[in-house]
């Protein structure tokens, strides 16, 4: 029962970037990654977009994200217990 449980937390912390189509403003289709939360980095928005444009490359056209936080606000050093949002929007090239 430990085992299941363990890895269902190992799941639940292990997250995806995830990828959908949008609309900006002059008419050109992109697409919006979102890879928040702990388990991912800015590195798994950029890995998701170069996957999801087929190799072709791709072209930055806004980032936002959750700041990183001061030292004084970490915990021995270490950001715990906060979300991180991440998302990048892309056009495939």
């Amino acid at each position: 029962m430990k085992t299941i449980l363990a890895l269902f937390a190992v799941l639940a912390l292990a997250g995806c970037a995830s990828a959908e189509k949008t609309y900006l403003d002059n008419g050109e289709q992109g697409l919006t990654i979102d890879c928040s939360g702990e388990a991912n980095s800015w590195a798994t928005c950029y890995e998701k977009a170069d996957a999801s444009c087929a190799g072709t490359g791709y072209r930055i056209v806004g980032t936002d994200g959750t700041p990183s936080p001061q030292e004084s606000d970490k915990t021995l050093g270490v950001d715990v217990g906060n979300y991180k949002n991440r998302s990048v929007v892309v056009v495939c090239k």
